[in-house]
């Protein structure tokens, strides 16, 4: 769709006042053993997308009251290695409110380090988190499926 079509668009489906902040979702949890996937008990990065769906459906519901539909990413970032017993936080915002179309950004940090050369159950909480995985995406929210 070409820019004119869009502002077209978008000046006659504006965004509601109570949207007009950021809307945002956050995941914090632990990779378990269960969770690797690779020697060395690597975790794959699909965990991260699943995360990120995860996030889009909180987001789709806070702002249309319908789970919606995850209708594809347009970028998709592996950046630094996951291993089991490293906590993950992954945030994801709405960044455009189309008629139907919400495009959204992705990021997944590690904010606590599996230490598994000092000990079975030893790690570090880091200082400065570590950007694993960050994505765009776009989702929709059919018509008749909206409730807000």
């Amino acid at each position: 769709m070409d820019q004119d079509k869009t502002n077209e668009r978008d000046k006659k489906f504006p965004v509601p006042e109570e949207h007009m902040g950021k809307i945002t979702s956050t995941i914090r949890l632990r990779m378990s053993h269960k969770d690797a996937h690779y020697g060395g008990n690597l975790v794959d990065g699909a965990h991260s997308v699943h995360l990120f769906g995860d996030i889009a459906t909180e987001l789709l519901i806070r702002l249309d009251g319908d789970e919606g539909l995850f209708l594809r990413y347009d970028e998709i970032e592996f950046l630094a290695p996951v291993y089991a017993g490293d906590y993950i936080e992954a945030r994801g915002e709405i960044t455009h409110i189309g008629n139907t179309s919400r495009k959204m950004e992705f990021v997944a940090k590690k904010v606590v380090r599996a230490r598994p050369d000092i000990g079975p159950s030893a790690a570090d909480f880091l200082d400065e988190p570590i950007v694993v995985c960050r994505a765009k995406g776009v989702c929709v929210t059919p018509k008749e499926n909206k409730r807000k």
